[in-house]
């Protein structure tokens, strides 16, 4: 039917950064990066700051919403800690990027979190996180993620209860988290190993699996208490178990399964690559295949480490302006070339902070 068109996952992986590109390829000033009101405060304090992208603006986000995220959206977080013994703010700012979210949003966030590094002087760590495949020091933030369906002009309004659209929330983790997904209302869908819960408003029905850990059950359960007294305390909360009669929870698994891709690497093979410009015109080429060394890499140039389950930005402290204003593009296309287009990027430089999982990813 007309109007009813389905955005296309990832649309942004096929995209070649235009907001990196003829547009905006001028080097970020400091001048308007404190021009944008966002980063007033940005920094200040220790602990998470979230934004979200909204028609190209950077807009705050709800400290009540902080670990929930709509997979037509792309978001900015900055985390502001110190490390012990020192007095020095250091940041981490990643930008997080939704299933659906357009090339527009994913290009504005990579755009403005390369002006937020600037307005810090250059001090945070940048990272480029993909739903589903987010790294584990962004993780680490929340106690769940909870990835939900819409964007910035569905996703994020007050609905009654009463009125709430059926919706089906997967959790699956462990100890050292658990992640919340909505997922469609498929019994393709339903794992014996996790949790579920189908929101119905006013009724929330827990459904643990015979295989799930007490981790998914004590989050979902939580996630279930959390909801109900968000809405005045009016939803019934139910548990079921697998095996038991959950005549009700079965009958709104109606929705058609989603086939999604699982963009793994076949090749777990860690490769390095240079990017340099000595020549007169900008390489790209293969340097190593195997460990990769802290020695293998030159303050000459940009390196691009790909260890197949992260992929890192190495700048060296030598390289030209353009080497180190075409990194994270060549990164991206290098990405977008492969099978697993969706990893986690870190951009670190020779004499900056060194990201822990680049320095555990070299070999000694």
């Amino acid at each position: 039917m007309e109007g009813l068109i389905k955005p296309k996952q990832y649309d942004w992986k096929d995209s070649n950064l235009a907001l990196f590109g003829s547009d905006v390829e001028n080097q970020v000033k400091k001048e308007s990066a404190e021009c944008e009101p966002a980063w007033r405060k940005a920094g200040q304090e220790f602990g998470l700051q979230i934004w979200r992208i909204v028609k190209f603006k950077v807009t705050e986000w709800p400290k009540s919403e902080y670990g929930k995220f709509y997979n037509g959206d792309s978001y900015i977080i900055l985390n502001t800690y110190q490390e012990e013994g020192s007095d020095q703010l250091l940041y981490d700012v990643h930008f997080w990027i939704g299933k659906y979210s357009t090339q527009d949003e994913y290009g504005t966030a990579a755009y403005k979190t390369v002006e937020l590094d600037t307005y810090l002087n250059d001090v945070p760590i940048q990272h480029r996180e993909v739903q589903d495949h987010e790294s584990a020091l962004f993780r680490s933030y929340f106690p769940t993620v909870t990835i939900l369906e819409g964007g910035a002009d569905s996703g994020f309004r007050k609905v009654k209860p009463e009125e709430y659209r059926p919706r089906l929330l997967h959790f699956h983790g462990d100890k050292h988290g658990v992640r919340v997904r909505e997922v469609p209302r498929c019994r393709s869908r339903i794992d014996s190993t996790d949790v579920y819960i189908l929101d119905l408003g006013l009724r929330l029905i827990q459904w643990n699996g015979r295989g799930s850990n007490k981790d998914e059950r004590f989050q979902a359960l939580s996630y279930s208490k959390q909801l109900a007294s968000e809405r005045g305390g009016k939803p019934k909360v139910e548990t079921v178990d697998e095996g038991s009669d959950a005549r009700e929870f079965d009958r709104y698994l109606d929705k058609e399964n989603e086939t999604e891709e699982e963009f793994l690497a076949a090749d777990k093979t860690p490769e390095l690559y240079r990017l340099s410009d000595a020549s007169g015109t900008m390489s790209f080429k293969l340097e190593k295949r195997g460990n990769v060394s802290r020695s293998d890499f030159d303050s000459n140039d940009v390196f691009i480490f790909d260890t197949k389950s992260e992929l890192f930005v190495w700048i060296g402290c030598d390289t030209t302006e353009a080497e180190r204003k075409n990194a994270m593009v060549y990164a991206h296309r290098y990405l977008m070339g492969t099978d697993h287009p969706m990893l986690p990027v870190s951009c670190v430089s020779e004499n900056g902070r060194q990201a822990p999982a680049f320095v555990s990813a070299l070999s000694s």
